[in-house]
């Protein structure tokens, strides 16, 4: 296989197909070329969420037009490529297999190194193509429509910790539920933030899970939001029931407190009680303006360093696999075998396989 070029870093092409997006980056060293993504999230709102078989056929339709855009707007050739970096999970099974297919095949045909990578990783990888190398060690919150976790990061290519996870449901799949509730659209995130903003954060008081006694000694950097979901959904139902209208904006943003509330006070504490001065929060819930808000007031009054990527950096997209497999190629990680499979379960805490 041909060696990469060290000039400008590694010229590494990512592509990511873990869910609804199919997402293609390509970077040369830290540097951004190209992200592109074919997202397919119309095709799913008419149910609701997304539905793994429509999205594995959107995969598959939209693959080589994507690899196609980020090469020409990079202004790269495939076989000026390095590597090739994938998703491999965690994920949706078919999904993850669309990428892993095109993965496989471009790396055998151009006779490249293969990068498998885990999509939790590439979310705080991602951060190095803006805001530059990553504080050894850094602590990460990653919250989406999946996961909602809390990591300790001494080394993004070979060395994350997990200290907290989602018990059941994660901080995205909240919101998609209760926009539902709400009458929102599909994906709730986006409706919810943008609703919020005419709305009383303090005219509810719901619930904060894991935040107080004994679940803070049992679950100290888990995250729950079932409880929360349950007691919006259970507010609006004895609302209607009443036959008072439902203050959308005000229930709306009253929610979204209590779920940025959660996220960053266990974020913070996780800093604080681990030593750690630099806090990265990523995945697609980092997009929302009151989540960023927050966690920089609180760590400003913590005296933590904040980093957070630009919102279209912190959904889905192939920038971030590509990041993570330029960091790999460039400390001299060992690639992976083409025969590696998809792990739609795929643990935090191994970054490549």
């Amino acid at each position: 296989m041909s060696a990469p070029t060290q000039a400008d870093g590694p010229l590494v092409l990512g592509i990511e197909t873990s869910c609804d997006e199919t997402g293609v980056g390509i970077v040369r060293g830290q540097t951004l070329l190209a992200d592109v993504i074919a997202s397919s999230v119309q095709e799913h709102a008419r149910f609701g969420g997304v539905v793994p078989e429509v999205a594995s056929r959107a995969h598959l339709e939209a693959m080589i037009p994507t690899i196609d855009a980020a090469c020409q707007r990079a202004g790269v050739r495939l076989r000026d490529l390095d590597a090739i970096a994938v998703t491999s999970g965690p994920g949706l099974s078919g999904a993850l297999l669309v990428g892993l297919a095109s993965a496989k095949a471009l790396a055998l045909a151009l006779d490249k190194p293969l990068y498998g990578v885990n999509h939790l990783a590439s979310h705080v990888a991602v951060d190095i193509v803006e805001h530059g190398p990553l504080p050894e060690p850094t602590a990460a919150l990653l919250v989406s429509g999946g996961h909602s976790n809390l990591l300790l990061v001494p080394d993004i290519t070979n060395d994350i910790r997990s200290l907290g996870s989602t018990i059941d449901d994660a901080a995205g799949e909240a919101f998609d539920k209760v926009a539902r509730v709400l009458g929102l659209p599909f994906p709730g995130g986006p409706h919810i933030d943008r609703v919020a903003r005419e709305g009383d954060a303090a005219y509810v008081t719901f619930p904060r899970g894991l935040t107080s006694g004994r679940d803070m000694e049992r679950h100290r950097f888990d995250y729950s939001f079932s409880g929360l979901k349950t007691a919006v959904a259970r507010w609006v139902e004895a609302r209607e029931r009443d036959g008072q209208p439902v203050p959308v904006a005000d229930v709306a943003a009253s929610f979204q407190e209590a779920v940025t509330d959660v996220l960053t006070r266990k974020a913070v504490l996780a800093c604080r009680e681990h030593g750690v001065d630099d806090l990265l929060i990523g995945g697609g819930v980092a997009a929302n303006s009151r989540l960023r808000a927050m966690a920089q007031e609180r760590c400003d009054a913590a005296g933590i360093r904040l980093r957070v990527p630009r919102p279209g950096l912190c959904t889905d997209n192939g920038a971030m696999v590509a990041a993570l497999g330029a960091q790999l190629v460039e400390r001299g990680r060992a690639p992976s075998d083409l025969a590696i499979p998809a792990d739609s379960s795929l643990p935090v805490d191994i970054v490549h396989v």
